[in-house]
């Protein structure tokens, strides 16, 4: 009886055990860096692309963020990402974005673990389509409050055989916060993110096309 009590609590303790080890994301999207090229240098944060509520097979193209229905100027970001050519579409490209809220600030909701504690919920993640597309719908971001920080939405990219990286920001070109310098950035790391919005049908419109590599330190040379 007493041995057979002992082997009950084993089994349990090591039941428990492998719960705790498990995946937190619980969707297959750990990080292994098993045959993958280190790019991009220091990355801080990066490792939030794996927080995706779903598995990267199960993402598309689209995505709209948390928040997208609360009052507010709402846009639609689309374009294309290539290969380092400039002129392949890249299939299969995770694009990771989160940012501010309508206040500035990354907003939680006080559940949030991992990186979304410093992101805030307003994030979202795609995965390029066969011609390279990804689209997303959000509100448009304010700046930090009490800062001359332009707004800005943050992106992460994930290729196949690479290492998570960031490029440059998505900025507004009609944001009077904008520096001149960003305008005409000599090397923008992953093309320029300025966005020029117009209104269609209610809601803004931009257009961002991505250059994999491009200006990306230690990124492999053709």
């Amino acid at each position: 009886m007493q041995h057979s009590i002992i082997l009950l609590l084993l089994l349990v303790c090591i039941s428990c055990n492998s719960c705790s080890q498990s995946n937190p994301k619980q969707t297959g999207n750990a990080k292994t860096g098993q045959q993958e090229i280190k790019v991009g240098g220091n990355c801080e944060g990066c490792e939030a692309i794996y927080e995706s509520p779903v598995s990267f097979e199960q993402l598309n193209e689209v995505d709209t963020l948390p928040g997208f229905n609360e009052p507010g100027p709402k846009i639609e970001i689309s374009g294309i990402i290539y290969q380092r050519d400039g002129k392949t579409p890249a299939k299969g490209v995770i694009l990771y974005i989160y940012h501010t809220d309508k206040k500035g600030i990354y907003a939680t909701k006080g559940t949030e673990s991992g990186w979304a504690k410093r992101h805030g919920y307003t994030r979202g993640w795609m995965k390029t389509n066969e011609k390279g597309e990804y689209k997303f719908y959000t509100l448009v971001p304010a700046s930090y409050p009490n800062s001359n920080n332009p707004k800005h939405i943050h992106p992460t990219i994930k290729e196949p055989g690479k290492t998570e990286y960031w490029i440059d920001e998505f900025l507004f070109d009609n944001d009077p916060l904008l520096p001149e310098a960003e305008r005409t950035k000599n090397k923008p790391v992953g093309g320029s993110g300025v966005l020029k919005t117009s209104m269609k049908d209610g809601m803004l419109r931009a257009t961002r096309n991505i250059i994999l590599g491009l200006n990306v330190i230690d990124y492999p040379k053709q």
